[in-house]
This record gives C-alpha cells, structure tokens and sequence, in this order.
C-alpha cells in the first residue's frame, strides 16, 4: 500500500471515529426539500424530453405502436446497420425484417461476449423510464432493457420509449426503478445522448465508452 492511500484511509478513519459501529446510512435524516414531482402537462413533458434527447445530439422520433417496427427499420437503414442485437424479451412487433436479427440470451451461458457485441452493428433496446427535464433514459438491467454490456459495446443504439414511461423529473423516474434496485439488485444505466467526452481542452469525442449514436423512438 502506498503512503498517499494509507494517509487517506487514515484520515478517513478519523473522521469517522465517532460513528457508532451500528448506524446505517438510511438511519440518517435527510432533507428532502427539492422538487420530487413534476408540474407540466403531460404533452409539455413529453415535448420537453423530445427537446432536451434532441440538444444531446440524439435523435428522437415520435411513431405509433403499428408502425413501430417499420420505425427501427428506418433507423437501422439511416445508420447503416446489418445486424442488431436485442434483448429476447423485445416483442415481435419491435423486430425489423431488413437486418440480421441477434438475440442476447443474457442468463444463459450463450449470451454474447464483449467481442461478439463489438462484431455486432448496433442494438435495439426498451428502458424503464425517460426523464424529461434531463432528455435522459433510464435502463435497469433486465427484460426489454437488456443487461448493461448490451447499450455499452455496440456503436449504435436504438431505444424504444412509451409515451407513459416519460416523467418530467429525476425523483420521479427513481421512484419507477427503485423496486427493481431493492429487490433485484439491478444495475442501472443512466443515458443522455449517444457517449461522448471532453478533454481539457473541451475537444469532445464521442464513442468512448459506448454508441456513438442514438435513435430514441418515442411510442404512443
């Protein structure tokens, strides 16, 4: 161990030398003053989330139910992809014709590796909630979401939102995944446009860790 490290757990460990060993973080109170429900219509939230998916640089499309699988094949056309994973929960009327089709058995020893993900053009996913003040999708990790190495590898990704998963803010949207984290543990992925990042020079690349680009199909 390093002498930096050691002085740092040392003076963390001071710093809570007063603790009892006993107390949990959730023993704690804390002040819950800020803003934890939405106040706009629900046609300006869901203008609001279209708005603020768009200014990250994703693109958001608004389609209906019958027409959803024709949605992702023009998504699939317009980024040029051949081949898509999902995740075997995504229904049959998601699933475009015009390209190879790759399901992720995710609890299954065959599920697809980093590498095979990386062969693969892009990915269709669900999620399990969109917030609207942050143009942010929230995935927890199972069913339509897909496991979490799914939306990181592939360069390309294509999500499917319903209009009813769209809350205006991030309490909201907590709330909608709070019993998949408690009782299943479930990791979740918070996405706001296609991966990007700056470096001091605020040069921004995209694609560092994950898709370069974003396709939001917003149902309903």
């Amino acid at each position: 161990m390093s002498d930096a490290r050691e002085a740092i757990l040392d003076r963390i460990a001071s710093a809570l030398s007063e603790v009892p060993g006993d107390e949990r973080a959730i023993d704690i109170p804390v002040a819950r003053d800020y803003q934890r429900q939405g106040k706009l219509s629900r046609a300006k939230v869901l203008e609001l989330f279209a708005e603020r998916v768009s200014d990250y640089e994703a693109s958001v499309h608004r389609v209906s139910r019958s027409k959803l699988s024709a949605a992702v094949a023009d998504a699939c056309q317009s980024l040029g992809l051949k081949s898509l994973a999902l995740p075997l929960e995504v229904p049959s009327g998601w699933r475009p014709s015009n390209v190879q089709i790759i399901e992720d058995h995710a609890r299954e020893p065959s599920a697809l590796s980093a590498r095979e993900l990386d062969a693969i053009d892009g990915v269709l996913t669900g999620c399990a909630a969109g917030i609207a003040s942050t143009g942010t999708l929230v995935l927890d990790g199972q069913g339509v979401c897909g496991r979490r190495l799914l939306t990181l590898v592939p360069d390309n990704h294509i999500c499917v939102i319903q209009t009813t998963q769209v809350v205006e803010t991030v309490p909201e949207a907590l709330a909608r995944v709070a019993g998949s984290v408690q009782d299943q543990m479930a990791p979740i992925t918070l996405i706001s446009g296609p991966s990007a990042s700056s470096d001091i020079e605020l040069s921004r690349v995209e694609g560092v860790h994950g898709p370069r680009n974003l396709i939001v199909l917003l149902v309903g």
